[in-house]
């Protein structure tokens, strides 16, 4: 099994096969318009931009499991990311991240790289996944982490 193998329907209702990223370095993160670590979409543009050039994709999942922080429709999140932080990155479907209903890629994620004292679960919005260009996850980022501070660990695989 690969990260290649998954596929996630997209913000706009198409398929969304991962292997269509293969080759890439992949930055998977579960995102929310309404939590207080939200304004990281804007540092996540940034390394969009300055990266994607050489090879970089920031995928983002919109997921409601914490809070409630993402309870828009994929219109709703689609304009709130595009005329508040003007992201240009990929945006997926709204999934979970945790429990019965998880999404398979981040039922792979979480078992690729544990969190905190081994732990699986996803603990908040903006957890963040770095996927080297063949396809293995080689950093889970605590929510927190902001990503202009994951630029170094992203330059060691470009």
């Amino acid at each position: 099994m690969s990260i290649y193998d998954f596929s996630a329907e997209t913000l706009d209702g198409r398929p969304g096969p991962l292997k269509d990223y293969a080759g890439k370095v992949l930055l998977i993160v579960n995102v929310a318009s309404k939590c207080g670590l939200t304004p990281q979409y804007e540092g996540l543009e940034a390394l969009y931009r300055q990266y994607k050039d050489r090879g970089l994709v920031i995928l983002g999942f919109p997921c409601n499991q914490f809070a409630g922080q993402e309870p828009g429709d994929a219109a709703q999140i689609q304009s709130f990311c595009s005329t508040t932080y003007d992201v240009t990155f990929p945006l997926f479907a709204k999934i979970d991240v945790n429990g019965p209903k998880a999404h398979p890629l981040y039922e792979y994620l979480k078992r690729e790289k544990k969190g905190l004292l081994g732990s699986e679960a996803i603990k908040w919005n903006f957890t963040k996944f770095l996927v080297g260009r063949d396809g293995e996850v080689a950093q889970r980022f605590a929510p927190q982490t902001e990503p202009k501070d994951i630029a170094a660990a992203i330059e060691k695989l470009l």
